[in-house]
């Protein structure tokens, strides 16, 4: 997940705005566009010819689904708390491309299910579902599909053809692209043919592809088309080991040596013997590595992230008997994939799970995240959804701007109700933990006139799983959609625990809570003080193998007793659901010795200024904190590049504000008096509520755009650079502290126009 960082960016004419020392995107809408309605839209039409009979799909789940969580929740055999002898004495971790670990096996319950192999499993899969749909691709506006018998060949030719081009044991196949079938028929071929699947970001530089192909000794490259290529072509020279570069999409512009395009690349092994595949396959072991995940890199070089074989079969056991996903012969789960497979949660969900139950995953438009994604939701409406936190604000932000330009009052009223009525329906069904209870008449009521409409139009009337992960989300997104009846399920984990470590379910979640642990899974809160917070520590089959050639790295992730040690701080609540507090690095330590985790100020005032697209706050080793703030604008549908020209959510925010501003530069720098005191009264208030004077935000200003992935800021799912943002905005933080505020000091007066 490398990218790099660019140069520190000139911000002239950026203000600081002081607060009283004395008081304490990338993403282009991708949810409901104009077509899919605001929630007034909706109520337009009655629900009269309904019959009170009719049960959807989603609530016949969700009825079933109760009742199985509150069984499981009791029947769950939580694995046997392991005290085991120094990691290296019992094989629990290598860094070697061909080593062998010990499985974390437990005596019973999920953590002793049989281990497999990839081939295993997904031969078991054919077998069971080989005449099931596997997965569905757009040409020419109509959706071609293959089933699981004609995947399974593919995956066995394209490894034979990686086998005649010269892949060998242990070496790398890189695959720089957006998610298609080919991508999967790569991955998994890769793997077949006794080679590590490794999926580059699609936003690395040349370098960065560079570093990854060596750390992985790639064989192969796998390409979507000739911008890709253009940047392999560029290091090729560089990299002694490859031996062939395939582009999956498009025409060559040009034919070179050991180019190929797909078709070229699948017609090279059709008419292979299988003995030779055969043989390597039979070989594989389920301790063996078969897949490399790299790390951001945002604090130095990225980690191969080592995953074996029982890693991804095992976690896709696990997670979809927890959460309860149905095998295709019962009933067959539907996915859109879209987030980048070169993250681990995309390719649990997108390949693994959906290969272990039978699922069929269709494919979204490359640009799914500047616009399209929506409408294939509602093309495919899919039965689970995983949307990363800047997915789901994006929709909020698009539905409440639609809404705002409602025509009547009716309308508005209508909505209102029903998000409060849907409010407060969700919040005490989970407090019962989702105990089955008649839903009150108002709740019908609503969710015939409003729900069901908003469901449809989202493309998520059929999804009775919608995930959020990867990233923190606000308690006000999670209750957006709580109220329109769409609990937005938190799951936590990372790219060394194969994805999920805990998720919420149905019956088992709490606002802001990640849920609880995967049964076969274990959890450690580390050193914890006294309310509990500490380090969280994973411990289960889904912990991975190690860093590929890093012993000194993973050694620093895996104690001396094989507990993987997250970086995240978090604490149980009573009923054991997983509260994330912070991250140690990015845990701020003032000069005064105050520990300050960031995220909590940060969603608070973006709650309380919904003009607010990002704040980040600063003070590690400084005197006071400060904060930089960024504007929600548009976003340019080509480049993803932030734009100057306001969000209609943030036109509407300022004109109920008395402000004319509609563009980020008539706010940055100081220069609307109105914007600045609401942003200035709304920290006052904050200060107000803090613990020390050392919690209280002192100064702030206003950046003249937006973090973005391709400016560097965000990293492929949207989590916020730290590092690179305080490397590209050092003036601007530097000249917060110039002048140190003197706690007697007035409120610093705005600057004048």
């Amino acid at each position: 997940m490398h990218l790099t960082a660019c140069e520190p960016t000139s911000m002239s004419g950026a203000v600081v705005m002081e607060a009283s020392a004395g008081d304490a995107s990338y993403l282009q809408s991708c949810g409901a566009g104009d077509t899919a309605a605001s929630l007034e839209d909706v109520t337009a039409e009655t629900a009269a010819n309904e019959s009170s009979e009719e049960e959807s799909a989603c609530e016949r789940e969700e009825e079933t689904s109760e009742q199985h969580t509150a069984h499981t929740q009791a029947t769950a055999v939580r694995p046997i708390s392991l005290a085991v002898t120094a990691a290296t004495d019992t094989g629990l971790w290598t860094t070697r491309g061909d080593g062998e670990v010990k499985l974390r096996m437990s005596e019973s319950g999920p953590g002793a299910e049989p281990a497999l192999t990839v081939h295993q499993m997904f031969r078991n899969s054919v077998e069971r579902f080989g005449s099931y749909t596997a997965l569905g691709w757009k040409e020419a506006d109509q959706w071609k599909t293959i089933n699981y018998r004609e995947y399974y060949q593919s995956c066995r030719i394209a490894a034979k053809s990686f086998l005649k081009l010269g892949l060998e044991r242990y070496h790398g196949v890189g695959i720089l692209g957006f998610n298609s079938a080919e991508w999967f028929i790569a991955d998994i071929g890769a793997i077949l043919a006794g080679g590590f699947a490794v999926g580059i970001y699609t936003t690395n530089s040349a370098e960065a592809c560079q570093y990854v192909a060596e750390n992985c000794q790639a064989n192969i490259l796998v390409v979507e088309n000739h911008k890709q290529l253009q940047k392999i072509q560029q290091i090729q020279d560089q990299l002694p080991h490859l031996k062939a570069i395939i582009q999956y999409k498009d025409e060559l512009k040009e034919k070179r040596p050991n180019l190929y395009t797909w078709a070229e690349f699948m017609a090279l092994g059709k008419d292979e013997a299988d003995e030779q595949l055969d043989a390597i396959v039979s070989s594989q072991k389920p301790n063996q590595c078969c897949t490399l995940i790299y790390t951001s890199g945002t604090t130095g070089q990225p980690k191969g992230v080592m995953l074996s074989h029982d890693n991804l079969t095992w976690t896709a056991f696990a997670t979809g008997t927890n959460v309860r996903l149905a095998d295709a012969d019962k009933s067959q789960e539907v996915v859109v994939s879209y987030l980048p497979l070169s993250h681990i949660a995309a390719q649990m969900i997108d390949i693994w799970l959906t290969i272990k139950i039978g699922g069929a995953t269709y494919f979204a438009q490359p640009d799914a995240l500047k616009g399209s994604l929506v409408n294939t939701l509602r093309e495919v409406r899919p039965t689970a959804f995983m949307g990363v936190p800047r997915v789901w604000e994006k929709m909020q932000e698009k539905m409440k701007s639609v809404g705002a330009k409602s025509s009547t009052v009716v309308r508005r009223k209508v909505a209102s109700w029903a998000k409060e009525v849907g409010l407060q329906t969700n919040l005490s069904k989970m407090e019962r933990n989702g105990a089955v209870a008649r839903k009150p008449l108002n709740y019908r009521v609503a969710k015939k006139l409003v729900f069901r409409k908003v469901r449809k139009a989202l493309g998520l009337d059929r999804c009775t799983k919608c995930y959020t992960g990867a990233a923190p989300i606000t308690k006000d997104t999670l209750e957006f959609f709580l109220s329109l009846d769409i609990p937005l399920y938190e799951l936590y984990g990372m790219s060394e625990s194969t994805g999920p470590h805990t998720i919420s379910l149905p019956g088992a979640f709490r606002l802001t809570s990640c849920g609880k642990v995967i049964p076969g899974c274990e959890t450690r809160i580390f050193k914890p003080d006294e309310e509990g917070n500490g380090e969280i520590c994973f411990w289960g089959r889904h912990v991975f193998m190690g860093y590929l050639n890093m012993a000194d790295k993973t050694q620093e992730a895996l104690d001396h007793e094989g507990w993987l040690h997250s970086g995240d701080l978090g604490k149980h609540d009573a009923q054991d659901f997983l509260f994330i507090t912070g991250r140690i690095k990015e845990l701020i330590i003032t000069a005064g010795g105050e520990n300050i985790p960031p995220v909590p100020t940060e969603d608070a005032l973006k709650e309380a200024v919904p003009l607010l697209s990002n704040a980040m706050l600063i003070g590690d080793k400084r005197k006071f904190l400060s904060m930089l703030l960024t504007i929600k604008c548009e976003v340019n549908s080509e480049t993803g590049a932030p734009e100057d020209e306001l969000t209609a959510e943030a036109r509407e925010w300022c004109r109920a504000l008395g402000s004319s501003s509609t563009r980020v530069s008539d706010i940055a720098g100081g220069n609307d008096r109105l914007v600045h005191a609401a942003i200035q009264e709304a920290v006052t208030r904050l200060n107000q509520r803090a613990a020390s004077n050392a919690q209280r935000v002192q100064k702030w200003t206003v950046l003249d755009h937006d973090f973005s992935i391709t400016g560097g800021e965000l990293g492929p799912t949207m989590k916020l650079k730290r590092p690179v943002v305080m490397k590209m905005y050092k003036e601007q933080i530097e000249n917060f502290y110039k002048e140190v505020p003197s706690p007697t000091t007035p409120d610093a007066p705005l600057p004048s126009k």
